[in-house]
């Protein structure tokens, strides 16, 4: 049985990674996804790949006419939204002695307030049954890499913010919870170097990167009636790097 027939759900940042891996799975549960991102030609790739039941928009989450748009839409064609995955987000670097004060802000703002102002445009569409899923990350748990700063406090805001949601969405029926994806192997890692993938990799329990596929079995869970008693929880999808450090690789004997 399909986990998600007839749900209406909404994926932001999702025409590549985890948001498009996710889009392909709730279409397969039966969902009708609406699918933002802020490249047209991988839009259009993700359109034509997932088929009639999700419906694509050029979107940034910070730019308040497009949002207008969307929600728009979804007025119009469904009056009410299932399903919110949170899911835009940036992930630049930099030293805290290089890093600009622009790049911090616009990592803060894409991350953060990008995630509250697409919450906050959702609940007007939102009942009680529905479910609110940001993506977090480890980073925001653990010592990150050096560079990682603003990513890092980012992400942790998340976890703060999930909580102070869930605390105003609860009594309405709304459940409000984190999936935290450890190294996954999405768009973001491109442009990383071989040798900073294998090293990365031997602080890895299981020994691997994880797919987008994996993230998203976590955020269907999150965003089917089998987490119907779920709320204000973090799920961490990591392959154990933040639960058994010294299990990894490279604290073996």
């Amino acid at each position: 049985m399909s986990r998600l027939k007839g749900k209406i759900a909404l994926i932001t940042g999702g025409n590549s990674g985890i948001g498009l891996a996710t889009a392909r799975l709730f279409v397969a549960e039966g969902a009708k996804v609406l699918l933002t991102g802020r490249n047209q030609k991988a839009l259009n790739a993700a359109a034509e790949e997932l088929g009639p039941n999700a419906i694509i928009f050029k979107m940034d989450v910070l730019d308040g006419q497009a949002r207008k748009k969307v929600f728009a839409t979804i007025q119009e064609k469904f009056e009410h939204l299932d399903i919110v995955f949170a899911n835009a987000g940036t992930a630049a670097l930099g030293s805290i002695a290089e890093m600009s004060e622009e790049t911090f802000d616009q990592t803060m703002r894409t991350n953060v307030t990008g995630v509250f102002l697409t919450v906050q445009a959702a609940l007007p569409f939102l009942r009680a049954g529905s479910s609110v899923i940001l993506n977090g990350s480890i980073a925001g748990r653990l010592g990150f890499l050096p560079g990682a700063g603003a990513y890092s406090a980012s992400k942790e805001a998340i976890s703060a913010l999930s909580r102070s949601m869930a605390a105003e969405l609860s009594p309405r029926g709304i459940r409000v919870n984190v999936v935290a994806p450890g190294f996954t192997k999405t768009p973001i890692w491109t442009d990383t170097a071989q040798t900073t993938i294998d090293k990365l990799q031997t602080g890895i329990p299981l020994n691997r990167w994880g797919d987008a596929d994996e993230i998203a079995k976590a955020v269907l869970f999150l965003a089917s009636d089998d987490s119907s008693y779920v709320n204000i929880s973090e799920i961490v999808v990591d392959g154990g790097v933040s639960g058994a450090l010294f299990a990894a690789p490279n604290w073996r004997s």
